[in-house]
């Protein structure tokens, strides 16, 4: 009996008896960090990946993903990431879709070698997306003067204190086109022959996790402590790995408040919320 009660003890990574499977959560708008708010970034979550894939006798990393995306860069350097380290330790990638896998949070779900959606999730969104404001009335009502001084032509293109120029917008849509094309080639490398062939699968449209499935952009419905303990047995540890976060927010918390926060932040604050609620979130 004594046995037993020591082996209680013995984390269960430790044990014989137990399968473990890390788990690492891919939660929020992927981005880069101003003060007060810290955007998923390779940054943030290269630690929690290698730690996750160097565990030695795991089998499988699992990926609990809640993203409406963000910048299309940070999504495709944490999903190389992801893919180097799963061919350089041998290891199975499931990813879970909690609320949200929609474009660049879905750009990371395909580094995953299985994707598992709750019915209800939101998968998709294949597509890209820029948003500004234009404030050239604004200024030009309350007579303020916009001074901006280049050097080249087109260094200030969509500038948002000056009407759009019909060449510049051009040149933005060619550069969306451009990552819509890697986004897309990346899909079809990914998901192959799973996929069904509908016409809006890369319009930018989203779906339900059950409709995902029937388009081949999920492989199946559950959840992350139920198809891991199918695969791995009832014994299976799950032990999850976040990233530490810098000094100075453990100590300041949640205390701040949106009076004490700088411009940036509220706008920050502003966009991201604008995020989620795209998808009804």
């Amino acid at each position: 009996m004594w046995r037993d009660r020591l082996k209680a003890l013995i984390p269960a990574s430790w044990r014989g008896d137990a399968v473990t499977v890390p788990v690492i959560r891919i939660s929020g708008v992927i981005g880069g960090a101003i003060p007060f708010r810290q955007g998923l970034s390779l940054e943030s979550l290269a630690g929690p990946l290698h730690r996750a894939f160097a565990l030695r006798t795991a089998p499988a990393v699992a990926l609990i993903i809640n993203s409406p995306g963000g910048t299309p860069v940070q999504a495709h350097l944490i999903y190389k990431r992801i893919r180097a380290l799963a061919a350089e330790k041998q290891k199975t990638v499931f990813a879970f879709v909690e609320d949200i896998a929609a474009s660049g949070g879905y750009l990371v779900a395909l580094a995953a070698d299985e994707i598992v959606a709750d019915q209800s999730s939101i998968v998709g969104s294949i597509g890209v997306v820029s948003a500004s404001f234009g404030f050239q009335d604004f200024i030009a009502r309350f007579g303020i003067e916009r001074r901006l001084h280049v050097a080249g032509d087109r260094k200030a293109m969509l500038d948002p204190f000056r009407p759009e120029r019909p060449e510049d917008v051009a040149h933005l849509e060619g550069l969306q086109r451009d990552v819509h094309a890697m986004f897309i080639d990346l899909v079809k490398e990914r998901r192959g022959a799973r996929l069904a062939d509908d016409p809006d699968l890369f319009s930018g449209a989203f779906w339900s996790g059950r409709r995902g499935v029937e388009l081949g952009l999920a492989d199946s419905i559950g959840d992350a402590r139920s198809v891991l303990r199918e695969r791995f047995g009832d014994k299976v540890a799950t032990p999850v790995l976040t990233a530490a976060r810098p000094l100075w927010r453990r100590r300041l918390g949640m205390s701040a408040t949106l009076a004490g926060q700088s411009v940036d932040a509220i706008i920050a604050a502003l966009e991201e919320r604008a995020a989620w609620s795209r998808f009804g979130l």
